[in-house]
């Protein structure tokens, strides 16, 4: 089980997702200097992340992740798999939730074309940042049911990363301990009592476009081609 860190029990909002972004940079400032790499949930983890990532000099990168939705219940993970291809999958779970042989192959192949239809989206302005060996923050605007990180968590396993850690603006103490069992480290800024949505703890709380992770994207090159 990986390491629990609450900021703050507070159920105090963010400004917006670029302020969430700056505190976590400021609570990861040990990593800076290190072969990390920052990786977004998109689409508003992406704004966090490339806060994150700017404030520790690191690698951004964005996670095209799916989770492997149960029968007759697609919001309880069962697995996952990234745009590697290379699936996980929790059998004792999808066993319980009457995931046969032939259902996980055709959900894995569904989730397969919706992660295939994001890298012809997303890929374009910028190549996949192997992960191996790497330290890892995987990050989005806040952690509700968890089905969404969890799934992340999981694919990015399959890469075998040096170390994995969750950097959290806001989510449920019970939730994101469930999530430790997956990864190295969470860092949570504000673990509040109740959280019915991750909108209530942003004063400023507008959908991020497709378009505004594709500019993140090619932000991220040039600055990657300007340090060369």
């Amino acid at each position: 089980m990986g390491k629990l860190h609450i900021v703050s029990y507070s159920d105090e909002p963010f400004e917006d997702r670029k302020k969430a972004g700056k505190l976590l940079g400021a609570s990861l400032k040990a990593l800076r200097g290190k072969d990390t790499v920052v990786l977004g949930i998109p689409r508003g983890g992406m704004v966090i992340a490339n806060e994150i990532s700017r404030m520790l000099g690191s690698e951004l990168d964005i996670v095209l992740s799916r989770k492997l939705g149960a029968p007759g219940n697609p919001e309880l993970a069962i697995g996952s798999v990234g745009e590697g291809g290379k699936p996980f999958l929790n059998e004792d779970l999808a066993i319980r939730a009457g995931a046969d042989e032939n259902y996980v192959e055709k959900e894995l192949a569904r989730q397969l074309t919706e992660i295939k239809n994001r890298i012809r989206l997303f890929r374009q302005f910028k190549a996949k940042v192997p992960l191996q060996g790497k330290i890892v923050i995987v990050t989005d605007d806040g952690v509700a049911t968890g089905a969404t990180m969890q799934a992340a968590l999981w694919a990015i396993r399959q890469e075998e990363p040096q170390k994995l850690i969750a950097a959290i603006p806001v989510g449920l103490k019970e939730t994101v301990e469930l999530l430790t069992d997956y990864l190295d480290e969470a860092i949570v800024l504000r673990a509040p009592a109740f959280l019915s949505a991750i909108s209530q703890f942003y004063v400023h709380f507008e959908q991020t476009s497709d378009e505004e992770v594709s500019e993140i994207l090619k932000g991220a090159v040039r600055i990657k081609e300007h340090k060369k």
